[in-house]
């Protein structure tokens, strides 16, 4: 039988306890212990930046993690970054540059793109292709999503 590990983080603003699997990656228990899905599975290998989360503010890959690391930190996953439900203006900008087409990678392209945000409120569209450089996209090339995030960076 597996053992299970009890620990205690903060889960998009809300302390909560787990108790998992030793072996249960970080994604894994977003998904399936917790019911948030909007973090991807995508590669499984941290190549694709699908299931990018922020772990204390800075985007990590939770398939590259065990979530049992996340024990006294704070997660937040793409339902975490809105208000009330309401979506953040990055998200809306994403929308309105036409920077989602199947959306599958949305998820993870707006965690590392808020965390560049928050410590850069205004970079460079080098400094937004470094930041996404995590994040694979097969459908959109990449100018939408960097000018949408160029837009939410303007109006701050």
């Amino acid at each position: 039988m597996q053992q299970k590990i009890t620990f205690q983080f903060t889960l998009n603003g809300k302390p909560v306890e787990a108790s998992v699997p030793a072996n249960m990656l970080l994604v894994d228990m977003i998904r399936d212990h917790f019911g948030l899905c909007g973090t991807k599975i995508g590669c499984g290998t941290g190549e694709c930046g699908a299931c990018t989360v922020l772990l204390d503010g800075k985007p990590v890959n939770s398939c590259l993690m065990l979530a049992c690391q996340a024990e006294g930190c704070e997660v937040t996953t793409i339902e975490g970054i809105s208000k009330g439900g309401k979506p953040t203006r990055l998200q809306e900008c994403f929308v309105e540059e036409g920077a989602i087409q199947c959306g599958y990678c949305t998820p993870g392209l707006i965690m590392s793109a808020t965390a560049l945000l928050r410590a850069n409120p205004h970079p460079t569209q080098q400094e937004i292709r470094t930041a996404i450089s995590g994040n694979l996209c097969r459908c959109t090339g990449y100018t939408k999503i960097v000018q949408a995030i160029q837009k939410a960076s303007e109006e701050k």
